[in-house]
């Protein structure tokens, strides 16, 4: 395992997001607890010492999942993250409560990491009203030793990036983007990664693989890599990438299986960023793939919908639908898909745009797959 200093830490290059951990039946709200466990001995055993969860993850249990897997083990033995939950606005006037609880649920003393949680347009002026107290309470906190890092996450804009650090900026000492080959120009990673590096802030890498989509390639793009080199899977191409970019010193895997971190810790036993050439060939395939609607699979957005739509289920068929320009995929696989959970099931409330990381018009793009689905 590849270890990045952080302070007086050293911390495994590649952590474990737990967004994304193993279920049952496909229920994202029922976590196979087992096999988390499972995993989490693994990542254990081979090196991984960055933990990362969140209050909202798979519904509220991610938290309480990842705090028993990890009781097993001295609490020296592992770096504990999770963050504030602003994408919700009604959390806003509940810091404390919230944190508290947090620690209930990870059964820990203390974080050593702690994010303002998806810092972005809807949550930026709440985030930085007094009159909630956030950073007070946060900042208290890390006086008494319950938070031992602050920084924040974010999916908003380099201008709301900027907004915040100019404000709290002074308090952060690192911050987590979203980060592959494919957002570096689709949605203005570098600019934010260089917006980082004028305040000192080292980067924390999410969504390195871009939801999945970057685990596969089609065949003319895989050929392209395997010709520059042939040993490297499609997946380690992406994390190659960051391990080019400079001031990244964590990356975040949300692995759902025992293969996929098998696969991930194999390639962070090395450390191999791209030459001038592979890394101009990844971005060529990148300009190629940046259609569609930028859906990471987080789940927010369901516990937020009325109509219990499984959205980021719709919004992979819509992205199919409009890249192939039809075809019968979709509507095929719509044809199990109840009537009042299809795309026209929608009833425009908006609630679930509320809480989108990545700001999509979810009401709007149902309404466009609707019309498609009828021509």
């Amino acid at each position: 395992m590849i270890y990045k200093t952080f302070q007086d830490l050293k911390l495994s290059a590649l952590g474990m997001g737990c967004m994304r951990l193993p279920t049952i039946g496909g229920n994202d709200a029922q976590i196979d607890e087992q096999a988390a466990a499972e995993m989490v001995d693994y990542a254990m055993a081979h090196g991984v010492n960055y933990y990362d969860t969140a209050w909202g993850y798979h519904d509220g249990n991610s938290e309480t999942v990842l705090g028993r897997a990890l009781a097993k083990y001295p609490r020296d033995r592992f770096y504990l993250a999770t963050k504030f939950p602003g994408y919700d606005l009604s959390n806003m006037d509940k810091v404390q409560e919230i944190f508290e609880k947090q620690l209930e649920k990870c059964g820990v003393d203390y974080f050593d990491f702690y994010l303002f949680h998806n810092v972005c347009e809807m949550n930026i002026d709440a985030y930085l009203d007094p009159k909630y107290g956030i950073l007070d309470y946060l900042l208290e906190q890390k006086k008494n030793g319950r938070i031992r890092h602050l920084g924040f996450s974010a999916h908003g804009s380099y201008d709301v990036m900027k907004r915040f650090l100019d404000a709290y900026g002074a308090h952060m000492e690192f911050c987590q983007i979203q980060l592959n080959y494919i957002d570096w120009s689709f949605q203005d990673a570098k600019r934010k990664v260089e917006l980082l590096g004028e305040y000192g802030l080292p980067v924390w890498v999410m969504e390195p693989l871009r939801g999945g989509k970057l685990a596969t390639l089609n065949a003319e793009d895989s050929e392209t890599l395997r010709a520059l080199r042939p040993d490297e899977a499609i997946p380690a191409w992406a994390f190659r990438f960051l391990q080019t970019v400079p001031g990244v010193t964590m990356i975040l895997s949300g692995m759902s299986n025992a293969q996929q971190m098998q696969d991930n810790i194999h390639t962070f036993e090395t450390d191999r960023p791209l030459n001038s050439e592979e890394l101009q060939a990844l971005l060529t395939i990148a300009d190629r793939m940046t259609t569609g609607v930028p859906c990471t699979a987080c789940h927010y957005c369901t516990s937020h919908c009325p109509k219990g739509l499984d959205i980021p289920m719709l919004l992979k068929l819509y992205n199919e639908h409009t890249f192939t320009g039809g075809g019968f995929l979709a509507p095929m696989a719509l044809m199990a898909v109840p009537a009042d959970k299809q795309p026209s099931a929608c009833i425009g409330c908006r609630s679930c745009e509320a809480v989108c990381p990545q700001q999509i018009k979810i009401s709007e793009v149902f309404r466009d797959f609707t019309e498609k689905l009828k021509a």
